[in-house]
């Protein structure tokens, strides 16, 4: 494309060359708008739509674009696809900046706009793909059905013809829009065009009702009558392994504080006794009962938990709740382990939402799965992990500022949604 662009120069001033200049324009952008190759990368939910238009049904062959190249250096069109996080952004660029130029991308999707459904009370997410490439074509919808990213194609493949050796394809430059509030302003632009709007009809509206006083609308709203289906009983599953009141029991004789949550009055037994089948049991432990159960029902032979399914935590106001979930592969019973974690209000508070709040033990010596999960408590929740082999961030950059899942958690570029 580079020698193309220097024929201006060379011909223009030749007689008749300006003709020769717009025939080379003609063919050269009917051969790149008729064969554009996208870049085969999907950031989320919306590259479902992407990969299912080059099925047969939809053919995107027709257009050209059915070579997907798994190299940036061999593609002129990147699709981004859905959902693009803080994470995913360096990458993005990385890609946009090895595609050798003339390039273009189609921004497809709500999320890839704007962020979509996460622009509020969301600091992961980037608020549309023009923050960070220069985007040709917006799709719009969530997510895009094939024919609309055929359209996306076709409005591309038109700014591609128009595209001349005089005026030549150049790199642009991304847009800052990460602190615009897109449903507000749209809200706002809506209320003063139905304002608008009566104020036009008001005079047709009194008008109308001077010279009809008694009419009444005939209009009558239909409800539809709403099917009723019948209930269908539920069926417990089989459950392997000893039943919940058992397991309760057998815990009771070792640890005489576990109990379990319920808002009965009835003794903790029948309570027990009650839950289904097939549900896991979950007991409250005390702190320091915690770290001697998980390694009482790892070791009895009458429990083996020797899988660990999950280790999360939730936030409270003035606690966390740890929960370990632990099952038998041998026996198949499962045990949810639930321990209430004080959160140390002796730190300032303008200081807690940055700092460690809560401190655990660590069963990561029992459960080596449990490194993992931990390090992902500790990045989200802010809890300590004694003892743990390498307490580090493992979702979020080293020098990130906050822990996301805590209900004191802020941004500086957060948008709080509307109430």
């Amino acid at each position: 494309m580079g020698i193309i662009n220097y024929t201006p120069k060379i011909l223009d001033p030749i007689p008749g060359g300006k003709y020769i200049v717009n025939l080379v324009d003609y063919v050269v952008n009917w051969a790149r708008a008729n064969s554009i190759w996208p870049l085969t990368y999907g950031t989320s939910c919306c590259a479902i739509e992407m990969m299912s238009s080059s099925m047969a049904r939809y053919d995107i062959a027709r257009f050209g674009s059915e070579v997907f190249r798994a190299s940036p250096r061999q593609a002129d069109l990147f699709i981004l696809a859905g959902t693009i996080t803080r994470r995913m952004a360096p990458a993005i660029q990385m890609l946009w900046e090895q595609i050798p130029g003339p390039k273009y991308a189609i921004a497809m999707g709500a999320c890839t706009i704007s962020g979509g459904p996460f622009i509020y009370d969301n600091y992961a997410v980037v608020r549309g793909a023009q923050n960070l490439i220069p985007v040709d074509v917006f799709v719009p919808g969530c997510p895009p059905r094939p024919e609309a990213l055929f359209h996306g194609l076709l409005t591309l493949r038109e700014k591609i013809l128009k595209e001349t050796c005089r005026h030549p394809w150049h790199v642009g430059r991304p847009k800052d829009v990460s602190t615009m509030d897109r449903y507000r302003e749209a809200a706002k632009t809506w209320a003063a065009l139905e304002e608008m709007k009566d104020e036009e009809m008001a005079e047709a509206r009194a008008k109308f009702k001077e010279e009809h006083p008694d009419y009444k609308s005939s209009f009558k709203p239909i409800r539809i009558k709403k099917e009723e289906l019948p209930e269908v009983p539920r069926t417990p599953t089989h459950k392997g392994g000893l039943t919940q009141s058992e397991l309760f029991a057998k815990l009771r004789a070792k640890f005489p504080k576990v109990t379990v949550h319920t808002h009965s009055d009835a003794p903790i037994e029948e309570v027990v006794a009650q839950i289904p089948a097939d549900h896991p049991l979950e007991v409250i432990v005390d702190f320091e009962d915690y770290l001697p159960m998980v390694e009482f029902v790892k070791n009895d032979p009458e429990f083996k938990m020797d899988f660990l399914i999950d280790e999360t935590a939730i936030d409270y106001d003035d606690h966390f709740d740890l929960v370990t979930m632990l099952r038998s592969m041998e026996i198949g019973h499962k045990l949810f382990l639930c321990v209430q974690l004080k959160k140390d209000f002796a730190i300032a508070e303008e200081a807690r939402p940055t700092s460690l709040l809560a401190s655990v033990p660590t069963i990561s010596n029992l459960y080596p799965g449990a490194e993992v999960k931990e390090r992902e408590i500790y990045d989200m929740f802010g809890i300590n992990f004694e003892g743990h082999p390498d307490q580090r961030r493992i979702f979020l950059d080293k020098d990130f500022v906050g822990f996301p899942l805590r209900k004191d958690f802020t941004h500086p570029q957060m948008i709080r949604r509307p109430v």
